[in-house]
């Protein structure tokens, strides 16, 4: 498909005149890394930071026109010949438009300008927030009747079919289901939610961005999913009930050792673990007992390092760093892996002392400064009229 790059606003926009503008916001997860495509548990929420996209009929059957303020540079496609752009961050618009036209709706022509606060590649989703912001603007201009349930499916539907990532469903659900001061117990079997409210007395959630970015698109994320696959695969021959390592605990696991390799075992322990970890989580917030919950995220981070083998030398320097500041309940790294974030429960008093101390650390070994982002549990996608 070809697309018309621009480097400044096209004239297009010139008479631009927004109906309403969608907040579409960022996730982070607290811990229940790698499991949502497994059918597992996530404790995601939406944060304070979004994408906004600012919609507006443009009055044409076919045409529509994007420009994204943060790149700096737009395109335009005709509703009747969406197909695939060789620019990726096309993708995550056009994939959508494809999934609502395959669930036989229609929007028309449109105009949308898009500009973000997310950092892309952090590991907070700014994908799952495109996506999102996309299908509700959508749904609102063209009163197409989805339900958010259905937003978020038919968006992580779009990184599938166009983006080529096979991530699950906890992305997507939190960006546009979560509810302000709440964590979101996502059960990703059922998609049945429960939301928790997030007590975390006089403690902050902190983010530190290692700056090294990640693409989830990359086949590690995807060799991760078949070798998970591959594990389940091989336990449903003798127990046909099990459908994905949801179905599995750790000691069927175990029985079954010898028949699939000792890495597809190490991936396989680990989603199950991480599972287990998920739900005593919600338990010791609940209970207020955020030493627990501290200890389960330095849990999580293990895991992921060492048996399932996403985190990279920045990530675990600053989780191993945290782990000496008393001040610091747990962290973990956080999202697909290979970069982004480390995710941080710090008490409130300690938050500038660590970040100076960390970021100091930091570059003394990498050579470069992290970015330190606080983040509160917020509500997901909404409209601003």
């Amino acid at each position: 498909m070809e697309n018309n790059i621009h480097h400044e606003l096209p004239k297009v926009f010139e008479n631009f005149s927004r109906e309403f503008t969608v907040c579409a916001p960022g996730r982070i997860n607290l811990i229940g890394e790698h499991t949502d495509y497994n059918n597992g548990f996530v404790l995601p929420t939406a944060i304070d930071k979004t994408i906004k996209l600012h919609f507006a009929a443009n009055s044409s059957p076919y045409r529509c026109n994007i420009y994204s303020k943060t790149y700096n540079t737009s395109f335009s496609f005709d509703l009747r010949q969406v197909a695939r752009s060789t620019h990726q961050w096309e993708n995550y618009i056009l994939g959508v438009i494809s999934e609502i036209q395959k669930r036989g709706l229609y929007p028309e022509g449109f105009d949308c300008i898009i500009e973000s606060d997310l950092p892309v590649g952090a590991g907070i989703s700014s994908s799952a927030a495109l996506e999102c912001g996309i299908a509700f603007g959508l749904n609102e201009l063209f009163n197409l009747d989805l339900s958010r349930e259905a937003i978020a499916e038919l968006s992580r539907d779009a990184e599938h079919n166009y983006v080529g990532t096979k991530c699950g469903i906890m992305d997507q659900f939190a960006s546009v289901l979560s509810k302000e001061g709440h964590l979101m117990l996502l059960d990703c079997q059922s998609l049945e939610t429960v939301y928790v409210p997030a007590e975390f007395q006089d403690h902050k959630i902190l983010l530190l961005n290692t700056m090294v970015s990640h693409s989830l698109a990359t086949s590690e994320y995807n060799t991760r999913r078949q070798e998970c696959e591959a594990a389940v695969t091989a336990i449903n021959k003798k127990y046909p009930e099990v459908n994905s390592l949801r179905d599995v605990d750790l000691k069927r696991l175990q029985e079954m050792r010898t028949a699939f390799s000792h890495v597809e075992y190490k991936r396989a322990h680990f989603v199950i673990s991480e599972n287990n970890r998920v739900l005593e989580a919600v338990e010791a917030v609940k209970q207020g007992n955020l030493q627990k919950f501290g200890l389960l995220m330095y849990d999580s981070h293990s895991g992921l390092r060492d048996q399932y083998e996403v985190s990279c030398p920045e990530l675990d320097f600053l989780v191993d760093f945290s782990a000496g500041f008393d001040a610091v309940k747990g962290a973990r790294m956080m999202g697909g892996g290979f970069g982004g974030c480390t995710i941080n429960l710090i008490q409130n008093h300690a938050v500038e002392e660590f970040v100076q101390l960390a970021s100091e650390a930091y570059e003394r070994r990498f050579k470069k400064s992290p970015e330190a982002i606080i983040v509160s549990p917020q509500k997901g996608t909404y409209i601003k009229k």
